[in-house]
């Protein structure tokens, strides 16, 4: 079964960090992620661009409407995702507790569409 997990964080958080602790973030991402390429787990893993490099698209009425910049009001912004293969939900969630930005922020695990052909 396949699960995204949305990993959430406020980009000032990341920001603020020093130079040595971005760093050691970023080395324990990559490690994770070869971690789970290892395992199986891994599909594919991304981060993102700043939020505000966001563009949110509507359509209402066939207006589209463009607006600059995500339109969710949090304080937490999408910054990235991975998308694994898990035995069941369970094991999804085993995986998400261990991604390092989960410590900073929240990770959403959710299943992907299976749809009948």
């Amino acid at each position: 079964m396949k699960y995204l997990c949305l990993v959430y964080g406020e980009e000032q958080k990341l920001e603020a960090m020093s130079k040595a602790e971005m760093k050691r973030l970023d080395a324990d991402s990559m490690g994770y992620d070869k971690e789970l390429e290892k395992s199986g787990h891994l599909i594919v893993a991304e981060a993102l661009q700043s939020v505000r490099n966001a563009t949110t698209v509507r359509v209402r009425d066939e207006q589209v409407d463009i607006l600059d910049g995500p339109f969710a009001e949090t304080k937490e912004q999408l910054l990235g995702f991975i998308m694994i293969e898990a035995r069941d939900k369970d094991d999804a969630i085993g995986v998400a507790s261990k991604i390092p930005l989960a410590r900073l922020g929240t990770v959403e695990v959710r299943p992907i569409v299976i749809w009948d052909e």
